[in-house]
């Protein structure tokens, strides 16, 4: 059994009969015929779908989800002596960009339902160097952007979405990566919508904000051999826009799938109550970027579940307010609320196989092990 299955991927049918591969191998013939390498009609055409998709005006595609949160916090001038508000549990992605900017990563912690930053916790962390927010729309579903967005808003201050989990899920009606004043997702292959390499994009409805991290993320290069900006190297290759736009076609269905099979998931572990399930909250889908749970002597239960033939994975185990890299950023002691949820749910989150291709029969044998596994943790801590 595969933790996820991209092999599978390729041999999904599409709408028009071929298979994802088929459209995919087309997509790279006809940027091999052009020789665009280098922003390519592939490019604009993927950003025009994508936009259209998240419902705002302007999506820019880029080299990476990390590229993309960096070109964020740059067109918003981001810089050295900064704070940025941000959650300490995420892949190091989230506060590696504003260390690189020499800005200080400020953590408070989060709802211990939805793993996402918890709005109450937000407004005392605001000072006068606060520069921006970034919540992490973790595991699939959106942050509470409503109480969120509000309380920026009193503040003066933008938010940007790291949505690099949660493309494609909804929060009242509105799409994942919309919901704020920057959205930024990835689309490294393991992603709800992924690529054959990496990829990311960023996405917002303010013109200005949109020209200038297109700028940035070419050198800061207004036009050509002028540079009005300092930027990065940050656009993403032809190649990779073409993969995505062959498998642009199936992504409503892979939703849907991610969406029933977290669904069977948490309504079969339920029914066994043997371990804390994912809770969404009101108004929010979920895409099941990963289906967690939570789980007592996780080390033994994941040792177990290998035995079975069962991966697993832990996202996260350690905060990033712990991260070496990170307990010291350009000379200044990081700043950290108190954490304890993050903590724990570092300390006890288990991540189970999820992808849109897994058959009833596969995820009744994880559920079926995950029961066994417990059960044999149970009894040798009693012994």
């Amino acid at each position: 059994m595969q933790f996820i299955d991209l092999a599978a991927q390729q041999r999904q049918q599409l709408p028009d009969g071929r298979t994802i591969r088929e459209a995919v191998d087309a997509r790279i013939a006809g940027v091999l015929n052009h020789g665009r390498y280098i922003l390519g009609p592939e490019v604009e055409e993927l950003e025009h779908i994508l936009a259209e998709y998240v419902g705002v005006k302007h999506c820019i595609a880029l080299a990476s989800g990390t590229d993309a949160l960096l070109i964020a916090l740059m067109a918003l001038g981001v810089k050295a002596g900064d704070e940025v508000i941000t959650t300490p549990f995420s892949f190091i992605s989230t506060s590696e960009t504003i260390a690189l900017l020499g800005a200080t990563p400020v953590y408070v912690d989060i709802d211990p339902a939805t793993y996402n930053l918890n709005s109450i916790n937000l407004e005392p962390a605001i000072s006068e160097r606060t520069k921006a927010i970034i919540p992490v729309s973790l595991y699939g579903q959106p942050a509470d952007f409503l109480a969120i967005n509000s309380i920026a808003e009193r503040h003066g201050l933008p938010v940007i979405e790291d949505g690099a989990q949660s493309f494609g899920s909804e929060q009242h009606g509105r799409r994942s990566c919309g919901l704020s004043t920057i959205g930024t997702t990835s689309f490294f292959p393991s992603k709800p919508f992924g690529g054959y390499g990496d990829g990311g994009a960023c996405f917002t409805d303010s013109s200005e904000l949109a020209e200038r991290m297109r700028r940035v993320s070419r050198h800061g290069q207004s036009r050509r051999y002028f540079h009005t900006d300092i930027g990065v190297n940050g656009r993403i290759d032809t190649l990779q826009a073409a993969i995505l736009l062959g498998k642009w076609p199936n992504f409503a269905q892979e939703v849907e799938a991610r969406s029933r099979i977290g669904a069977a998931y948490s309504q079969k572990l339920q029914s066994a109550g043997i371990v804390t399930t994912p809770q969404l909250k009101a108004g929010n889908t979920s895409v099941y970027a990963q289906y967690t749970v939570q789980v007592d002597q996780r080390t033994e239960v994941q040792a177990s579940l290998k035995e079975m033939g069962i991966p697993t994975s832990v996202h996260y185990p350690t905060l990033l307010s712990q991260q070496p890299a990170l307990r010291c950023v350009n000379g200044r002691a990081r700043k950290c609320w108190q954490t304890p949820l993050a903590q724990a749910a570092c300390e006890r989150v288990l991540s189970l196989p999820m992808h849109p291709w897994l058959s009833d029969d596969d995820q009744g044998r994880v559920v079926n092990a995950l029961k066994n596994a417990l059960q044999q943790t149970s009894f040798a801590s009693s012994a």
